[in-house]
Parts: C-alpha cells; sequence; structure tokens
C-alpha cells in the first residue's frame, strides 16, 4: 500500500476521527473569539457570520462522531 493511500485511509480511521474532532474543538474557540470580537464592535454581518461558522462546525461535529459510533459499530472486537 503506498504512502498516498495510507494517508486517505487514516481520515476514516478512529484516530484520523479523532484528530478531526480535535481541531473541530480549536475551531470552536476561534468561533467564539469572533463572536465576543462582533458583539464588542455591534458588528451584525460579523456576527450573522459568526454564528453560521458555528452552525457548520457543530454539524461537522455530529458527522463525525456518527462516523465514529459506525466505526465502533462495525469493529468486531468492541462486540
Amino acid at each position: 500500500m503506498s504512502s498516498i493511500a495510507k494517508a486517505k485511509g487514516f481520515k476514516h480511521s478512529k484516530p484520523g476521527l479523532w484528530l478531526s474532532l480535535g481541531t473541530t474543538a480549536f475551531g470552536a474557540i476561534s468561533i467564539a473569539k469572533d463572536v465576543r470580537k462582533a458583539q464588542d464592535e455591534h458588528d451584525n454581518l460579523k456576527l450573522i457570520n459568526a454564528v453560521v461558522g458555528a452552525l457548520a462546525l457543530v454539524t461537522g461535529a455530529a458527522l463525525l462522531i456518527r462516523e465514529l459510533k459506525q466505526l465502533g459499530d462495525d469493529d468486531v472486537l468492541l462486540g
């Protein structure tokens, strides 16, 4: 198996999914900062942008969690 194929397979492995969830958590910190900054500046357009970004982040995290659960269901050792 080539190293490129291994790298592509990592995304759909448990460690890869956990890494993606970790980066999502860092994204949440950035969005929280954006929301605070928009509120301080009373900039509704920046606030809307931050809220939409937060919704996308939540959706992405939900998809990752669902994929983690599916990997767990397919694992023979986990039962």
